[in-house]
């Protein structure tokens, strides 16, 4: 780059190297230029003409190139602008930021512009770029297919590599647009300078091979690829797999022996490959012996043999005759067979012809300017020829070329894979395509059994930052980590993920919970007091204490006329035993599936009982209290506690809690619901009680009975005789108390099944306690003491 510091005059920018892939595009044009001048039909009776110059793709060139062709002198002449331009259309610039340049400074001018090779998006900007056309598509279409590309393979950590000027700089920054909002992450950023410095170029590279990311996309032209990879081979790195952009992924530089090692697998988007019949022939033609004072065709001859065909010239390579053949190594020169920019090229020209057949065709009074008029033949104004340019529409080779109003063309890319060919070399073989004049999301079409990745491997590299997380699982952000760099945490309970790599968890729906892995919602287990080992033992237990009363029962029965019978009121204790009978097999209907029926007779049928139970307890209590008191002179108090009295304390005491469990019934009954919130990972059947106040409304008043029984009689529990009831009925009172109060605290701190197993193990405990301490004395002297079975032992009259 000179030192342009405005205090001398600059000497001539001399191009380091030559490019035979650059100068078979400008042969592209010439073979063009002659083809229209040879049709009849394309412009007859004019003949196109054309100047090229070399901008050695540098924008400080490109713009001296500019200059001079305007000015349509040599650009060593020092002489003045004196001579207004000859220029009507630009074919060029290869590079985007060539372009810029020269489109800024034909502008003013108003010359229309067509480039073959500038992809910049920058360029759809109309009011910067008003006279710029191109045949390539536009950049924004070449991310768009690249993050579709990224994100068909689940690569969701690349590397981005760019070269320094405008089309770099455009085109990342719009793959960062395109990612957004994608699973795709850019591990790090890196420019190759537009003055290569291989200091830098192996900073990048140490950056790449550091880095987990195995996937690099490159937006950079071929100039600036070409050392950087010489200098990456030489580092010996492998297991990248590259991404190229349209500017390097068809270059034939590349395609050598030495590269597939390195670059075999590479992937990218390439421009639309077409076919130019005669291209092949022609560039045989350009020889030192047909063109002898052409300085470019003596660059060519250097670059492919390393000699010099001019030996008039000052050049330092041994001479050689110029007739040397071309060879098969020479394919960056001569390897037509899938022309892609020279395509381009032969499009651009074409359609500048076509443009100007059409100008030459308007018929005065129906032309597109003011009043109608038409371009003068003789004097045709570049502007004019821009209008003919934007509406301009052919078809060649079967391919139908136009421009929209931001001056693009139609967006198409070939999808190319760099596979090694027969003799080792890197072949391009065409693994898909991206149509973006396809609806959204179907613009991409790939043979993904077609393509050789990195390392030749037939599967997809991958290329994450975090493994991925299995179903099960979701994805949990690093902090200040990007979102492409997470742990896998297991899905709460109750929570699933049937995808992998999922952000969140689902919430399972009511009725169903997850399973152990966190895959699927299954139905919530069901629960309920069952006819299990705890079913069955409370049963079992209930069973036996219903068999145990019906035999105390009995046997109470089979001696009615003894006298413990019948001085303990044998009506009231055949009314406790039935009633305690009933009070055991109670406790069965809290086993099983709670129903509507089953919930409203779980708690009255127990209530009732056992108020009937201790109605009759409570009347024997006044019975056994009146009777000893009874004995005093002037009491009379027997006469108020006959069997007519006894039944009717009995029946309205019983009827007080019959009333309380129907106002329960008819203002808001038990009834079965299914509890979800103890724990969230089943249901439990139980049944709601409907109303709380009047389940302890009733359970209140079972106490109030029991404390009144026991009271009455702690009282008489000293009043003299050898049986004296009393004693027995305030010991099982006591127990009667105890365990309900140890119910309540159990019973509410119970879900489900356990508070149906804790009530009906309070039913059972209870109902033992008052059969055991009320009758067990009694059957042991009926049984086994029958000689204290007389009155006069339990009147304590029996003689010492």
């Amino acid at each position: 780059m000179p030192d342009l510091n405005c205090t001398y005059k600059p000497p001539p920018v001399k191009c380091n190297g030559f490019d035979p892939r650059a100068f078979r595009w400008a042969l592209t044009m010439r073979l063009a230029v002659d083809e229209i001048n040879q049709n009849s039909e394309l412009l007859p009776n004019h003949t196109l003409g054309y100047e090229i110059f070399d901008s050695c793709a540098y924008p400080l060139t490109g713009q001296r190139a500019a200059l001079a062709v305007l000015n349509g002198l040599n650009e060593e002449d020092s002489s003045t602008c004196s001579v207004s331009s000859p220029l009507l259309a630009l074919i060029g610039e290869s590079g985007s930021a060539q372009s810029i340049v020269v489109s800024r400074i034909l502008q003013p001018f108003r010359i229309p512009m067509i480039s073959y090779f500038s992809s910049c998006a920058c360029f759809t900007d109309r009011k910067n770029y008003p006279t710029f056309f191109r045949v390539i598509p536009n950049d924004d279409y070449q991310v768009k297919a690249i993050a579709q590309l990224l994100v068909r393979f689940s690569w969701t950590w690349i590397g981005l590599i760019r070269g320094d000027h405008e089309y770099g700089r455009f085109a990342v920054r719009g793959l960062l647009r395109e990612l957004q909002g994608t699973n795709v992450c850019v591990a790090y950023q890196e420019m190759i300078p537009l003055l290569y410095n291989s200091k830098r170029a192996l900073e990048i590279m140490q950056v790449m091979q550091n880095s987990s990311a195995k996937v690099v996309v490159v937006f950079s032209a071929e100039g600036e690829m070409t050392p950087f990879l010489r200098d990456y081979m030489t580092q010996d790195i492998t297991g990248i797999q590259w991404v190229a952009s349209e500017a390097w992924i068809t270059s034939s530089v590349f395609t050598g022996n030495n590269y597939y090692p390195y670059l075999g697998g590479t992937i990218g988007f390439g421009i639309r490959k077409g076919h130019i019949a005669r291209l092949g022939d022609y560039l045989l033609t350009v020889t030192p012996q047909k063109y002898p004072n052409n300085i470019l065709v003596q660059e060519l001859w250097e670059a492919l043999y390393g000699c010099n065909p001019f030996p008039q010239s000052a050049s330092q390579l041994p001479p050689c005759s110029g007739k040397e053949e071309l060879l098969g190594q020479h394919s960056a020169y001569t390897n037509t067979s899938s022309p892609r920019v020279a395509y381009n090229v032969y499009k651009a020209v074409y359609a500048v012809a076509h443009s100007l057949h059409n100008l030459l065709l308007c018929q005065p009074s129906s032309g597109p300017f003011e009043n109608k008029s038409c371009a003068q033949n003789n004097n045709i104004l570049p502007w004019q020829l821009q209008h003919y340019i934007q509406e301009v529409k052919f078809i060649i080779a079967g391919e139908e070329v136009n421009f929209d109003l931001k001056g693009d063309s139609v967006p198409y890319y070939d999808i190319i894979n760099w596979q090694r060919g027969s003799s080792g070399n890197i072949d391009f073989v065409n693994v898909g395509l991206f149509d973006g004049t396809k609806p959204a999301g179907k613009e991409l079409v790939i043979q993904e059994d077609k393509i050789m990745w990195a390392g030749q491997q037939s599967e997809v590299p991958v290329s994450v930052c975090s493994p991925s997380c299995v179903p099960g699982s979701r994805k949990a952000v690093r902090r200040g980590e990007p979102v492409c760099c997470f742990d896998c945490v297991l899905c709460d309970s109750g929570k699933t993920s049937n995808q992998t790599n999922s952000v969140e968890c689902k919430l399972c729906p009511d009725d169903f919970w997850s399973n152990n892995e966190r895959t699927a919602c299954i139905p919530k287990r069901v629960e309920f007091l069952t006819y299990d080992s705890l079913g069955i033992s409370l049963t079992v237990i209930s069973a036996v204490g219903a068999c145990l009363t019906m035999g105390i029962l009995i046997v109470f029965f089979y001696h009615k006329n003894t006298a413990i019978v019948r001085v303990n009121n044998s009506e009231l204790s055949f009314f406790i035993l039935f009633a305690l009978t009933l009070c055991f097999l109670c406790s069965l209907i809290f086993i099983g599936e709670p129903t509507f029926w089953s919930c409203m007779l779980r708690h009255t049928a127990f209530s009732i009982t056992f108020s009937l139970c201790i109605s009759c307890i409570l009347g024997k209590t006044l019975v056994v209290l009146a009777a000893f008191t009874a004995t005093r002179p002037g009491n009379n108090i027997m006469k108020w506690l006959g069997p007519k009295q006894q039944r009717a304390i009995i029946f309205s005491c019983t009827l007080f809690q019959v009333v309380i469990c129907a106002a329960w019934l008819i203002d808001a009954p038990p009834f079965p619901s299914r509890n979800t919130k103890y724990e969230r990972s089943k249901i439990i059947l139980e049944c709601s009680v409907g109303s709380s106040f009047a389940f302890w409304c009733v359970l209140g008043y079972i106490g109030l009975q029991a404390c009144l029984c026991f009271l009455l009689a702690f009282l008489a529990r000293k009043l003299p005789g050898n049986f004296n009831e009393a004693k027995f009925i305030t010991f099982s009172m006591l127990i009667f108390c105890a365990v309900w109060l140890a119910f309540i605290p159990a019973y509410i701190s119970s879900p489900g099944n356990y508070a149906d197993a804790v009530e009906s193990f309070a039913i059972l405990a209870s109902s033992f306690g008052l059969l055991f301490c009320l009758f067990a004395p009694k059957c042991y002297i009926i049984l086994l003491k029958p000689e204290k079975n007389t009155k006069q032992y339990l009147l304590g009259k029996e003689k010492k």
